[in-house]
């Protein structure tokens, strides 16, 4: 039997981490009947790229691929595109609406983590676990001050699924939550104790203010200098969302002169942030954008991707359809 009465579908693999920690996805596609054309380029897909590789293909599981009006309207074969992960900002959704491609995400798979790497960003800066662990490494043995969490504000600028499981995250360590969401769940709010404000009031209340705002949500930086200018000399900014919500030179001269405490930052306007200010501050940490990296929550991710992914090319209704 030849490949091309064996395959029923070719599934183009955009996302770099989709199959990496769990090549058994891959495989899994492959035994549903599809061909499975993994990401020759070890980088998001360009929009010239896919304009040559897309109008083959029956489905594409993408990370940040550049799926454009131009890439969809050139790819009549095309029947979904996967979101593996939550941002959507890179799919021109109107476009897939108007050529039928059906478009899925797996929303309910990673807030978990994120919340996880939240809350370590939180205490890394709170307890100084960076400046400590480096000063044991070379020797020393200097006493580092940090700040208790009890009884701290913590501020969150969004209030679904991430900033639902950072609150009780946070709570679980005596803070008081608020939080700043122009479509707040106010049930959740109500039964969690969670006073909801405006963004002024959370930027001069808040001890700790935390962004989980989608980015495409956004159609302007949220947090700049006058938003800097308003938070407490004391406090702390996590970024675990996207990074464009911030202006990253108005962050980091907040940092350098004393503005803010400092800041626990997941996420880059550009990524990597090579040449960044932010890189030469002692109060920031920087992680690579690790937030959905967990075997737990990739696992789930790859799982509900591939249920969306078949789901779609079977006629079938996906689990999470966007589009």
């Amino acid at each position: 039997m030849n490949e091309q009465t064996f395959y029923r579908w070719r599934v183009l693999i955009g996302s770099r981490s989709f199959g990496q920690a769990f090549p058994e996805h891959l495989t899994a596609l492959a035994a549903a009947g599809c061909q499975v054309i993994p990401n020759g380029v070890g980088r998001a897909y360009r929009e010239q790229e896919l304009m040559e590789l897309l109008p083959s293909m029956d489905a594409i599981i993408t990370g940040t691929d550049a799926l454009t009006a131009a890439v969809i309207a050139a790819s009549p074969r095309l029947k979904t595109i996967v979101k593996h992960g939550v941002g959507l900002e890179t799919i021109d959704l109107d476009a897939a609406r108007s050529h039928g491609v059906i478009v899925s995400a797996t929303p309910a798979s990673i807030h978990d983590s994120v919340a996880d790497l939240t809350l370590a960003l939180i205490l890394a800066l709170a307890r100084k676990i960076v400046p400590a662990h480096l000063e044991m490494r070379v020797g020393g043995w200097k006493p580092f001050f940090g700040i208790e969490l009890m009884d701290k504000t913590l501020g969150l600028v969004g209030l679904g699924r991430i900033g639902k499981a950072v609150c009780m995250r946070a709570q679980g360590f005596g803070m008081a939550v608020i939080a700043a969401d122009p479509y707040p769940d106010l049930a959740f709010a109500e039964v969690h104790h969670v006073r909801i404000v405006s963004l002024d009031e959370l930027l001069a209340t808040a001890d700790v203010v935390s962004l989980h705002v989608p980015a495409e949500m956004v159609k302007r930086t949220l947090i700049g200098e006058t938003e800097l200018a308003r938070m407490k000399p004391s406090a702390l900014l996590i970024n675990t969302a996207r990074g464009q919500l911030v202006d990253e030179e108005a962050l980091a001269e907040a940092l350098r002169n004393g503005r803010i405490a400092g800041a626990g930052l997941d996420v880059f306007v550009h990524e990597p942030p090579i040449g960044s200010p932010l890189l030469t501050l002692d109060n920031v940490v920087l992680t690579p954008h690790i937030g959905g990296r967990t075997l737990d929550g990739q696992r789930r991710m790859g799982e509900m991707a591939i249920e969306n992914c078949l789901r779609a090319l079977r006629g079938e209704e996906p689990l999470y359809r966007v589009a």
